[in-house]
């Protein structure tokens, strides 16, 4: 696909996520994290679209860069309340940022696959768990002033698990079994001990470099 027609497909696809962030925000205005959770997890596959139309190192990083500073400003003027607007103290959306330009940098495109795996753990794996884990009624208990529940854990590597499969069997990468039982474990650790909102850089920092150690690519 010619680069000009990638970046236009990435700048749309960002573009919808936001507009149904906005819309469930406007229509259903008790569910506080909704809109945010929808951005969180829909952001996600844009490093998916990255590889699949072998975005260059530099533009990938740059825009990364740019997200990010702009996620910084909206974090402390609440432009876009969609993606902030959560009761508790958390730096989840910058540190979102920090950790996909991170990686963008380090090891973009040589470890593409390994990248894909730790942002998509973040995205799938964290945001799905959030929500199923206020949703269904199950134990909790508190690591660190954070409120964890067995449904949301159970969700984090559970969707890890799937996520990492499905990326090996895609793209021939013949993960083992007991590789992504273990990527599956780091990622729902890192999940649990990171409070404040640093599990986003934590888990697909961490991931990554797993999977980077066990796969190569």
């Amino acid at each position: 696909m010619p680069f000009p027609i990638a970046i236009v497909v990435i700048a749309l696809w960002i573009i919808t996520i936001l507009v149904i962030a906005f819309l469930c925000k406007r229509y259903f205005p008790k569910k506080e994290e909704l809109s945010r959770k929808i951005i969180h997890i829909g952001t996600g596959p844009v490093i998916l679209l990255a590889w699949l139309f072998n975005i260059p190192k530099n533009i990938a990083f740059l825009s990364a860069f740019l997200i990010t500073i702009a996620l910084g400003i909206n974090y402390q003027y609440r432009l876009l309340p969609a993606l902030e607007d959560v009761e508790r103290k958390s730096f989840g959306t910058i540190a979102y940022g920090i950790s996909i330009t991170l990686l963008l940098l380090l090891f973009w495109p040589r470890y593409a696959s390994s990248i894909s795996i730790g942002v998509l753990a973040m995205a799938f794996g964290d945001g799905l768990a959030g929500l199923i884990g206020r949703s269904i009624k199950s134990p909790k208990w508190s690591i660190l002033s954070q409120t964890k529940s067995i449904a949301g854990t159970f969700t984090m590597g559970t969707v890890v698990a799937i996520t990492t499969t499905t990326i090996s069997s895609m793209n021939n990468l013949d993960i083992q079994p007991i590789e992504i039982l273990f990527i599956s474990l780091i990622a729902t650790f890192l999940e649990q001990i990171s409070p404040w909102g640093i599990d986003n850089i934590t888990v697909p920092i961490g991931v990554t470099c797993i999977g980077i150690w066990l796969v190569g690519t």
